[in-house]
């Protein structure tokens, strides 16, 4: 933020303006608002004077109420706020911290409760589902074991031949005999 003579005159005028409407008089002018011991990091300290007797300084509690009530005009004018323009002696004006009408703890409760509740469900849910498949899967073995009688051979399952059918295995029925009977 670069404060210049055209920074300061704004800030004079700022305060000749917010003494203007404290006190209803327009006696108080720019050249009243007298800015002392300025630095780089824009702070310094200001009077402001009586400008019908242009000796005396008006007293700090008046300008202190004249800023006060203009406040947010003077924030306004700098594009800042009262957390980057502090008046050091002036209390700010900034509003109470918003409270919820719910407090925190309880929306967090809540929140994990239901996320409990959602794992139970879906834990009963699926088990009830892998239940009804296991039944299943079962009741159509057994219905497979009764239709179908499966042998092992050598940890082989083989496929019981149906002799009334005439089941042939063509590897062992060959047309001319080439190879010595066993």
């Amino acid at each position: 933020y670069a404060w210049d003579a055209n920074e300061e005159y704004l800030f004079k005028a700022m305060v000749a303006f917010a003494m203007r409407r404290y006190s209803s008089k327009s006696t108080t002018q720019i050249s009243n608002v007298l800015l002392c011991n300025v630095t780089d990091r824009v702070s310094f300290w200001f009077v402001v004077t009586d400008s019908s007797k242009n000796v005396t300084t008006v007293p700090g509690s008046e300008v202190e109420a004249a800023i006060r009530m203009n406040r947010n005009r003077i924030n306004s004018a700098f594009l800042l706020s009262d957390k980057t323009l502090q008046f050091l002696k002036i209390t700010s004006t900034l509003s109470p911290p918003v409270e919820p009408s719910t407090p925190v703890w309880l929306i967090v409760f809540g929140v994990v409760l239901c996320l409990i509740v959602a794992g139970i469900v879906f834990l009963i849910i699926s088990g009830i589902r892998k239940h009804k498949k296991k039944s299943k899967e079962s009741t159509e073995r057994e219905n497979l074991e009764e239709k179908v009688e499966v042998t092992l051979e050598n940890g082989i399952p083989c496929e019981a031949l149906d002799i009334k059918a005439g089941h042939v295995n063509g590897v062992f029925a060959a047309d001319d005999e080439r190879f010595t009977s066993l």
